[in-house]
């Protein structure tokens, strides 16, 4: 059976996740749908992270395996005659029978677009989070430098985790103005990342950004003295799976 990794975009507004659910309809639920009927057998797939309800991606990935071998470059046209048209499969390709979308990845990139206009901008508001007012980015900025490096993230993932490690490696987090649209658009870059760690880093940047929380609050809670600094947690349709690399 050949291991086969697909990418996918997709509009997470009318999905509660990507991962498989009871009495649920998520993204793996349509791509698996899709897949049975072309290789007319049950087939499952390995996503590369999950996603929360509401939020979207433009780089997901996912491997499974092929009960028999169709063409790489016709498996997106079959699949997305087959699936709804916000999930899309951009890409397909034979890789490594030891290939895991999960665990073989070598980083992940999200971004969380904020809405900076004086009133929602009706167009945006299924992929940003309305956030006007003044924002810091100088005192936002300086946030962002203590979340970059490998900290215990405990702190900064919401209740019903059951992952035992908590330790995580940011690589990078950015900032991109987007000034004619009025956006400010958040970049993170990292190993992995917990249960909502980066919507709940995005809300505590905020904080930063309007004084409401101190560099020195923010380095308590990565060092797990006082996690009051986390949070709140960002609206997921703010978030976007931008890629994962491998």
């Amino acid at each position: 059976m050949k291991n086969t990794m697909i990418r996918i975009t997709y509009d997470g507004t009318n999905y509660s996740g990507f991962q498989v659910q009871t009495n649920a309809v998520t993204v793996q639920e349509k791509l698996e749908q899709a897949l049975a009927l072309i290789y007319k057998q049950t087939v499952r797939i390995t996503g590369a992270g999950r996603t929360d309800a509401g939020v979207h991606a433009r780089g997901q990935a996912a491997n499974f395996r092929a009960p028999f071998e169709i063409a790489p470059e016709r498996l997106p046209h079959a699949l997305n005659a087959l699936l709804p048209p916000d999930v899309v499969v951009t890409g397909a390709v034979e890789v490594s029978d030891d290939f895991h979308a999960r665990y073989s990845a070598k980083s992940k990139l999200y971004s969380y677009c904020l809405d900076r206009a004086v009133f929602p901008q009706v167009m945006k508001r299924l992929y940003s989070w309305h956030l006007p007012g003044p924002l810091d980015l100088k005192a936002l900025n300086q946030a962002i430098r203590l979340f970059e490096g490998t900290h215990d993230f405990k702190g900064f993932q919401a209740s019903g985790s059951r992952v035992s490690d908590t330790r995580r490696t940011i690589y990078r987090v950015e900032t991109r103005e987007l000034a004619e649209e009025e956006l400010l658009v958040l970049y993170f870059e990292g190993d992995g990342f917990l249960y909502r760690m980066v919507r709940l880093i995005t809300g505590t940047l905020i904080r930063a950004g309007r004084g409401k929380v101190s560099p020195a609050e923010i380095e308590k809670a990565l060092q797990g003295l006082d996690y009051g600094a986390a949070g709140p947690s960002a609206p997921p349709w703010g978030l976007c799976l931008e890629k994962v690399k491998y």
